[in-house]
């Protein structure tokens, strides 16, 4: 298995439709990549934990999380940072962080497409 597994990284939330917005979201991108995975912050499931220790069970040694945040808040700049370092040394493996899709200049455009799209759509 080439490179890192992929890690679509949620906040999460007790609501299960909540949950399965960003399972949609990230359904394009696990059908590409095959060693992507969703996992959830906190209040669902998988956890990122759960992800990383069935990674490692499967050999990999090397992640890569993708927040599914539109901004690095207080989550991404502490919370997430602490978790990985955590999940470093109780797993021995590698996590690099990336940086959140909303810092990405194609989420704009992909925004723009939905509200020209939403325009076409309004009636007249």
């Amino acid at each position: 298995m080439k490179g890192p597994r992929i890690i679509l990284l949620a906040h999460g939330s007790s609501d299960k439709r909540w949950c399965e917005t960003f399972e949609q979201l990230a359904a394009p991108t696990l059908a590409s990549v095959n060693n992507a995975r969703v996992a959830y912050m906190e209040l669902a499931k998988p956890s990122m934990d759960t992800v990383i220790k069935e990674g490692v069970s499967e050999g990999i040694t090397e992640f890569t999380v993708v927040p599914l945040f539109l901004a690095a808040g207080r989550h991404l700049r502490k919370d997430v940072p602490a978790m990985i370092e955590d999940l470093e040394k109780s797993h021995c493996a590698t996590i690099q962080l990336a940086p959140p899709i909303g810092e990405n200049p194609l989420l704009g455009q992909a925004i723009r497409d939905v509200v020209m799209l939403q325009l076409e759509q309004a009636p007249a």
